[in-house]
């Protein structure tokens, strides 16, 4: 007779499995670059603090700070691509539907022109307030008529919200001469990451992790139907704020940190449905150490394809994603309802 593992052993195995990879990953990230480094440097750049030398050096103030920040911004993008999916009942939403996305960057272009001496904290700050702004816009358009804040609804309204922002973001850019300035943060990926960026956003997107996490029961009944969630006695506009303020959350510390990248939050939880199923409490870990994992290898591909120069890292996540999108639409969204 077959074993058979009991259904939280085989979650925990999973989870387990796809951490390893994600070190894996990790560890290659750092070692690969225009310089290739030793195992042995890049563990003494991590347990030794006094260890010096010019490989040390580029471990601990370069790649270890750049890949940290990869494996944030990833895992916030999948987990924010996840919960909207689920909130929504649509499997080719992610956080730029509800508009995220474009608030942040339409406040980075504004806080850019207006306020050109501003640290990263406030440039954070601003993509928060964009991303937050969009959001009660996005919610406002919707209720506008009715007080049903319905799945098609908000995707409708998040499509218009966005264009608006991105007009908006592209016409102050013009107008204040600072294309080439927002072009390069949203084009520049995870290049010139410090450790001080890293300090100010990690406790966001941890904490709101972690939050997902714990709403992950509430997540799995939404996604199911409205009536099966009243019927369950989920109060259901206070778990869908909550939620949705994670997204908001979520999306604006990777914007802060990295600019706008598309797919990961559409491609990385179908890619996680395919061994996790339908439960949020398996889809939302493994789809936060997925994210990390793909955006750290997205990061590794852009700095290998072209040595020295650096080959975009959003270009490198929509070339790979372009084709599973195409994918989706033709078979996957059959196969997710």
């Amino acid at each position: 007779m077959k074993s058979r593992l009991k259904p939280s052993s085989s979650i925990a195995l999973k989870i387990l499995v796809s951490f390893v990879l994600l070190v894996v990953m990790f560890a290659l990230a750092v070692m690969l670059g225009a310089k290739n480094v030793s195992l042995a440097d890049i563990w003494s750049a991590i347990s030794n603090p006094h260890a010096t030398g010019g490989d040390i050096s580029v471990i601990r103030e370069l790649r270890l700070p750049r890949e940290v920040g990869g494996v944030l911004v990833g895992s916030a993008l999948a987990v924010a691509g996840a919960i909207m999916q689920g909130l929504t009942r649509n499997p080719l939403a992610d956080p730029g539907l509800l508009g995220v996305t474009a608030g942040a960057n339409a406040a980075l272009a504004a806080a850019f022109a207006f306020f050109p001496a501003a640290s990263y904290f406030g440039t954070m700050v601003a993509c928060f307030i964009g991303a937050a702004f969009s959001v009660m816009l996005v919610f406002g358009v919707t209720a506008l008529r009715r007080r049903n804040l319905s799945p098609l609804r908000m995707v409708l309204a998040g499509s218009a919200v966005s264009a608006l922002l991105a007009a908006v973001a592209d016409a102050i850019s013009l107008h204040y001469k600072i294309a080439k300035n927002v072009s390069m943060w949203t084009a520049g990926g995870l290049i010139g990451t410090t450790w001080g960026q890293i300090a100010m956003i990690a406790p966001v997107i941890v904490i709101c992790l972690i939050a997902s996490v714990l709403l992950s029961r509430q997540l799995t009944i939404l996604s199911m139907n409205e009536e099966t969630a009243v019927g369950l006695g989920l109060r259901t506009t206070q778990v869908r704020f909550a939620l949705y303020a994670l997204i908001t959350l979520l999306a604006g510390a990777a914007v802060a940190l990295v600019g706008n990248l598309a797919f990961i939050g559409l491609m990385i939880p179908h890619l996680v449905r395919v061994f996790a199923g339908t439960q949020y409490r398996t889809v939302l870990p493994l789809s936060a150490i997925a994210g990390g994992t793909f955006m750290v290898f997205a990061d590794t591909l852009g700095r290998m394809i072209n040595v020295p120069y650096e080959t975009p890292v959003a270009s490198i996540v929509a070339i790979l994603g372009l084709p599973f999108f195409l994918f989706i639409v033709r078979k996957g969204v059959r196969s997710f309802s």
